[in-house]
């Protein structure tokens, strides 16, 4: 899937730009997504070195590299930062990280934090041209202890990185979600194993719950769009995961 564009009015897209295939990262597929606005954009999670090719040809279809405004980083895995040194050669745009994460992304290949913004805790508000913002939400421990989730109020699209991810069948090309009693066998195991517990769960839907959504967007997986936006929220939280399902060292209780 690429070039599937979530949101397009005549100055503000937000796209889903590249799903990498699981041949070039070894791994599973992942998105890349882009906010254009005008002529200013926005990477989400940039991918891994094997896809970098693919998602810059894809992201010159919009906006040129010096275009770029910010690049944001949902958390520290090397399907996300795996090729940001890169991306660091090609733009001059800031990268957004959670503070915690700092320290570990020198790892990467990176040889100067100075481009590198630290995300506090409490998430923030990114200011990146005239009427162009977007909101970094807090998400700690879902699945990691520091990921931030990017929220643009103008296509309404909650970018969630790991929350709502799928392990979706080879072949299975959909873009979206709506039917999530249907995508349920895709998300449910795991959501079980990889996010911390129901307590964070339900902080992070508390908080979203505010905004106004009409897209989820994970990093893995197709987008979440109509009745099944409210489904995930409700079913997320009150989902038992992590350590509530811990019953002992390296044993989990058996779901269904």
């Amino acid at each position: 899937m690429r070039n599937i564009p979530i949101f397009s009015s005549e100055k503000h897209k937000f796209i889903l730009l590249n799903e990498s295939e699981p041949g070039e990262e070894d791994g599973i597929r992942s998105n890349q997504y882009l906010i254009v606005d005008e002529d200013n954009g926005v990477l989400l999670d940039p991918g891994g070195f094997g896809v970098m090719p693919r998602v810059l040809s894809e992201l010159l279809n919009y906006v040129s590299p010096d275009k770029l405004k910010a690049i944001v980083l949902s958390h520290q895995d090397p399907d996300i930062v795996g090729g940001i040194a890169t991306w660091l050669e090609i733009t001059e745009a800031p990268v957004y990280v959670s503070s915690i994460w700092m320290r570990f992304l020198p790892h990467y290949g990176v040889s100067s934090m100075q481009r590198f913004v630290g995300v506090p805790d409490e998430g923030m508000n990114c200011q990146l041209a005239p009427g162009f913002d977007l909101e970094l939400v807090p998400a700690h421990f879902l699945h990691s202890e520091g990921q931030i989730n990017v929220y643009d109020p103008i296509a309404k699209v909650l970018f969630t990185g790991d929350i709502g991810a799928a392990m979706m069948p080879d072949g299975d090309d959909c873009p979206y979600v709506d039917d999530l009693t249907a995508h349920l066998p895709y998300i449910e195991g795991f959501h079980c194993r990889y996010m911390c517990s129901n307590r964070a769960a339900r902080f992070w839907v508390e908080a979203v719950s505010r905004l106004d959504i009409d897209f989820i967007a994970p990093q893995h997986g197709p987008v979440y769009r109509g009745a099944a936006v409210p489904a995930f929220l409700e079913w997320f939280r009150h989902l038992e995961c992590g350590v509530d399902l811990m019953v002992g060292a390296g044993r989990f209780q058996q779901r269904g």
